[in-house]
């Protein structure tokens, strides 16, 4: 039923704007007719406007992949470069954070590592919605970061890295077989704030799958039971698209470049000195405003890279 409605939608916007270009266009060639320039003007915004309406319906239609519709996991780890690189990565799950949020979607924070001084290790986060996974899917790899250092008292430029992998959250119609004796679990005691909420026991689990070397880890709920839960599910997950890229022959490049979260593999750089620029490598696509892209307007750069995959 939800997979109709998405349909219906597309194709019932399809023809209302159809309708309404047709509308657009009798009135405009009236307005020429008649050498009416303000009737004139406000048809040409009303067809840009239309425009952008038609490219986000179209970008519905690119998301037609059995997955794109699924919720997913988005891990960010910081690169090598100490406070530099944590404070980037925090940085970046705050953008995708403020995205997730923009668009009403929900997100849930799974597990943490924070950094020594400021910012963040790794993070993994859920987000729910609507093709969720279809939207950020493209995002996996390295994200580059130019700025002058608010740790460097020398005020030097420093280039930082962070590597973000994004996989979808199987339905329960996709069944992933995971042998016992495939994993490592471990249990640890789980990081907070302190206080009387401090965890006194070893709730927090970490699960390695063994033939594939796959890492999963969840520490936000108190019992070791749920977080085993959390886990396992991430890791049917990460199996899942593992054998996903592997039927795409692209396992070998995605291994090489998360083993050197560094120089020669980033997907996007994000300058703010000595010049203000955001470019994704892949793309070409461009932002000359760094601040409203970290604030989570990344929209272009997402769609940019559907048009990428599918025209």
């Amino acid at each position: 039923i939800k997979e109709k409605k998405s349909f219906e939608n597309i194709t019932e916007t399809y023809k209302s704007q159809i309708e309404e270009l047709n509308e657009l266009v009798e009135l405009f060639n009236l307005a020429n007719e008649e050498k009416n320039h303000q009737i004139m003007n406000e048809t040409f915004l009303r067809i840009k406007n239309l425009k952008h309406e038609v490219k986000k319906n179209e970008i519905k239609c690119f998301l037609s992949n059995e997955n794109d519709r699924l919720d997913c996991f988005l891990e960010i780890h910081a690169g090598a470069g100490g406070t530099e690189s944590q404070d980037w990565a925090e940085m970046l799950r705050r953008m995708y954070i403020k995205w997730t949020s923009s668009k009403d979607f929900k997100f849930k924070l799974i597990s943490e590592h924070k950094g020594d001084e400021a910012g963040i290790k790794s993070s993994t986060i859920k987000i729910t919605g609507e093709y969720v996974y279809g939207y950020l899917k493209n995002e996996s790899g390295i994200h580059r970061l130019v700025r002058i250092s608010p740790f460097d008292s020398g005020a030097r430029r420093h280039t930082s890295f962070a590597s973000v992998w994004v996989y979808p959250v199987l339905d329960e119609n996709i069944k992933i077989e995971i042998l016992e004796k495939d994993l490592r679990v471990d249990t640890y005691r789980s990081s907070g704030a302190g206080g009387q909420h401090v965890n006194t026991t070893d709730s927090a689990v970490r699960i390695t799958h063994i033939p594939t070397n796959i890492v999963v880890q969840c520490q936000n709920e108190r019992s070791q039971h749920k977080n085993k839960e959390t886990c396992i599910t991430m890791l049917k997950a990460r199996l899942y698209e593992y054998e996903l890229k592997k039927k795409e022959k692209e396992e070998q490049n995605i291994e090489k470049s998360k083993s050197e979260i560094g120089w020669g593999h980033q997907i996007r750089s994000y300058v703010l000195h000595p010049y203000r620029l955001v470019k994704d490598n892949r793309t070409g696509e461009e932002s000359t405003d760094p601040d409203k892209i970290l604030d989570g307007d990344i929209d272009k750069f997402l769609e940019s890279s559907l048009y990428k995959l599918y025209v």
